[in-house]
């Protein structure tokens, strides 16, 4: 991946921040599923983004949460030499949020090329916050470098974590949260995974789980949070799968064995 990659994702997540704002105050809700909401902001800002992406690379394979388009193809989900990169797009993370006027949504696009996440591009248009990263090139917020926080003990980490639509108290995901918030500073749910990514990436959080997330949720948090110094693994500590991201992200390896022992227990 490379600088032109980057500018047109980055120009893609605002044209789709633009069609958010515009519709910040006069969003049309429905549920896609119980208590899994969408807008016509969702909407009108994939096709935003995805015409941005066409535009520059017509060749390139796209997963996006909305409008059907949420597999990847075969050949790019195995990583093999001959399939395209793939964008995954999440156009709206954080549509609960969105709905109800809270402030913690973002724009999601990442590029998937060579059996892993390459590029992370995620904008907050609220705060006008644009995290990005290419892989082997460090992370970024507004263009000046960002890294994690050093905390290696589980007592002093400011944690986040995602809950699934409709969650039942028999979960294991329940249990998991117990665990944590037994052991943890403080233990909080924003409501967006894309910027749970990326405040863990710029040290605010020190560390987050989500057992039940999709790609374009997590994919360009992988990359920003990866290049950042960031410790990633499936929440029980084995290798990351970017197509089912069950997940644990930590700001230091000793701060992720002590999460990824208490979350491996269910």
């Amino acid at each position: 991946m490379d600088q032109q990659h980057l500018h047109v994702a980055i120009a893609a997540a605002k044209a789709g921040a633009t069609e958010l704002m515009l519709r910040r105050h006069s969003r049309v809700v429905s549920e896609k599923a119980p208590k899994d909401l969408v807008t016509d902001a969702d909407l009108a800002a994939q096709r935003a983004i995805l015409e941005v992406l066409d535009s520059a690379f017509p060749d390139y394979a796209f997963v996006g949460e909305e409008a059907g388009k949420t597999e990847p193809l075969e050949a790019v989900r195995r990583g093999e030499a001959s399939a395209p990169p793939c964008w995954v797009v999440d156009p709206l993370d954080g549509t609960v949020n969105f709905v109800h006027g809270l402030q913690n949504f973002a724009v999601s696009i990442g590029l998937y090329s060579g059996g892993m996440m390459r590029l992370g591009v995620i904008l907050d248009p609220v705060y006008d916050e644009l995290f990005t990263a290419i892989s082997g090139g460090g992370a970024t917020c507004n263009g000046e470098p960002i890294h994690t926080s050093d905390c290696d003990s589980i007592d002093n980490a400011l944690v986040a974590c995602s809950f699934p639509a409709g969650i039942d108290r028999q979960s294991p995901e329940i249990n998991r949260f117990v665990d944590v918030l037994e052991h943890c500073q403080s233990l909080r749910r924003l409501g967006s995974c894309a910027m749970n990514m990326c405040y863990v990436a710029s040290g605010r959080l020190d560390a987050y789980w989500a057992g039940n997330v999709q790609p374009w949720d997590s994919a360009a948090g992988i990359v920003i949070a990866r290049e950042a110094g960031a410790t990633i693994s499936r929440y029980d500590g084995g290798p990351l799968d970017d197509w089912n991201p069950k997940f644990c992200v930590s700001a230091t390896e000793s701060l992720h064995q002590q999460m990824t022992s208490l979350l491996g227990r269910h």
